[in-house]
């Protein structure tokens, strides 16, 4: 595989934004934005419980949708994908492929998940198991009669090539609005003095959360440059009339990041969760060229459950609330002189290690997931311990890359990834220690290893710790590389 590579001019970029007619400068910010439909047929299985479920329709497509932004002979692109997670295998895939496609150079290109539990199941060592099982059984796996690991490569190729032929000219907004009503962290201290996740709505025993909640609505918005009395007049307007009329279109794409867990909907019907309904009420705000892409913010310990009421906040009201956040700040928002830059490093995390005993243990109970033989962390167990083995065999290595980047938009403004179900404590911590003004924080980018606590989480025990592949420790070693990052970027310069 060809390694990455910095500072490659996308010179199909220029070429097209020259047969536009546009006076592109060396300085100004270039910013395109595309979105692929990436929804598998009916009958592919799905994510995010430990059952076997199989999907039976679609209640709103899952959909790939990528923003490429180029200034002078620096590019990066960000795609975010309805989907559970994306391993590193197929990150490594489609950003080696779209580099090829477009010149952006791979490691300036992130693909995040928006982690919804209504997507397909198609890695990890739940899948194998169900996979081969049914191969056994029928010669074949009814469930999967595509190949959906490649059609995903070559849709978020497709993504980032559409998105970089529609670059433009572009100005950049951003800002941080506050919304505490919809997320709850959902690990507790009880009065037995354990830590328990989920313990129940109203249950009693229940003395306080464990953790804090991430209220901001991290917003980056790209504007078309060109038209200033129609700029004029959308602002007019959308000072004279609010949110309930639709923008002029000149809106290209905005970037959102909330920490919110994607496990409102449930069922079997494929969706991309709350980001879907935020995606569409902006589509009526904004106009329907409006792209509007969902970053998961630092969410493994943060879901929609308040305990204290017998009710929690549903799909369409969290997407409403969200998109009428945005809405009312997008006024709000800075805009500033852009300032393109991306840098990356890795965290060499260790990987979990077990006994034989425990490896034969977790391989025999496998076959009573999804079933009351085995309690719920038992089983949580059973899966961990067998994919932790997958991954060891894939990298032939004890060690587990976490790489972390740091995307400089402006001197005020910058975008961290991360891989992983990042705990919010974490993010927080990123986002206090960035020099930037806006600093948005997206986990489950370029990786999915599952759970990454903190060294306190770890401590305190209970569901997210039992399934995560890494040591302790590991989520502050990527935390600092972080923020290493974001001095450095900060230092070079932006002014």
């Amino acid at each position: 595989m060809r390694s990455f590579s910095h500072g490659t001019i996308s010179w199909v970029a220029f070429i097209l934004a020259s047969l536009m007619g546009l006076n592109v400068q060396a300085a100004d910010l270039l910013a395109g934005a595309a979105e692929v439909d990436i929804t598998p047929p009916a009958g592919y299985r799905m994510s995010g419980y430990f059952s076997e479920r199989l999907s039976t329709g679609i209640k709103d497509p899952l959909l790939a949708k990528a923003l490429v932004l180029r200034q002078g002979d620096v590019q990066a692109a960000i795609v975010c994908c309805d989907l559970i997670g994306v391993p590193r295998s197929i990150a490594l895939g489609a950003r080696e492929k779209a580099s090829e496609k477009t010149r952006i150079p791979a490691a300036n290109i992130a693909i995040a998940a928006t982690h919804s539990h209504t997507g397909p199941l198609y890695y990890g060592a739940m899948r194998n198991f169900f996979h081969e099982r049914a191969v056994a059984q029928h010669g074949s796996d009814p469930a999967e009669k595509t190949d959906y690991p490649t059609f995903l490569i070559e849709k978020l190729v497709e993504a980032i090539a559409r998105a970089q032929a529609a670059l433009q000219p572009a100005r950049l907004e951003h800002g941080v609005a506050e919304e505490r009503t919809l997320s709850f962290n959902r690990r507790f201290h009880m009065k037995d003095g354990s830590v328990r996740f989920n313990p129940g709505q109203l249950n009693p025993d229940i003395i306080r959360p464990a953790g804090p909640i991430d209220p901001d609505v991290g917003i980056v918005n790209f504007t078309r440059i060109g038209d200033e009395k129609a700029k004029a007049s959308s602002s007019a307007k959308r000072d004279a009339k609010g949110a309930d009329k639709a923008d002029d279109g000149r809106t290209i794409a905005s970037l959102t990041v909330f920490a919110l867990h994607l496990d409102t909907l449930g069922g079997t019907l494929y969706s991309g969760d709350y980001p879907a309904v935020l995606s569409q009420r902006l589509q009526e705000r904004l106009g329907k060229g409006h792209i509007s892409l969902f970053g998961a913010g630092t969410c493994g310990d943060i879901n929609h459950i308040d305990v204290s009421t017998k009710g929690r906040r549903k799909t369409e009201e969290i997407g409403q609330r969200l998109a009428e956040t945005v809405i009312g700040h997008l006024p709000k928002l800075k805009e500033t002189k852009p300032s393109l830059a991306v840098k990356r490093g890795t965290v060499d995390a260790l990987l979990q290690k077990f006994t034989p005993e425990q490896i034969q243990r977790a391989k025999d109970r496998m076959p009573l997931i999804g079933t009351r033989e085995l309690s719920f962390l038992e089983q949580v167990e059973a899966n961990k311990i067998t994919d932790v083995e997958r991954i060891r065999r894939e990298l032939g290595a004890d060690k587990l890359p976490l790489e972390v980047q740091a995307i400089r938009l402006s001197a005020d403004a910058a975008v961290v990834t991360l891989p992983g179900e990042v705990f919010v404590e974490l993010g927080l911590a990123i986002k206090r220690a960035s020099p930037f003004r806006t600093t948005l924080v997206i986990e489950l980018a370029n990786d999915n290893p599952a759970y990454i606590p903190t060294k306190k989480a770890f401590a305190e025990g209970s569901y997210e710790t039992v399934n995560s592949r890494v040591v302790p420790g590991s989520g502050e070693e990527m935390a600092e590389a972080a923020i290493r990052l974001l001095r450095h970027l900060s230092a070079d310069g932006g002014q």
